[in-house]
């Protein structure tokens, strides 16, 4: 299995990723893959609501090394 880790600064700010492990919202963080100059990195992911894996989310801001938080993304250029 590949390892990543996550970036420690806000260059994943405004990232794109994918949750690899759902989201619960206030109870619980879930883990986001996004790519950032050109390597990918795995991150904690929290959000306000929880989300599903597989979810195509937005990172919104970073809290440490190892954390970040995450709204939902719908590519305006592909409309579901």
């Amino acid at each position: 299995m590949e390892q990543y880790a996550c970036v420690s600064d806000v260059s994943v700010i405004g990232c794109v990723g994918t949750l690899i492990v759902a989201t619960r919202g206030v109870h619980g963080p879930g883990e986001v893959v996004v790519t950032v100059r050109g390597t990918k990195e795995t991150c904690l992911a929290r959000s306000d609501e929880p989300l599903p894996k597989g979810a195509t989310v937005l990172v919104v801001e970073a809290r440490g090394a190892r954390t970040v938080v995450v709204e939902p993304w719908h590519d305006p250029h592909h409309p579901s």
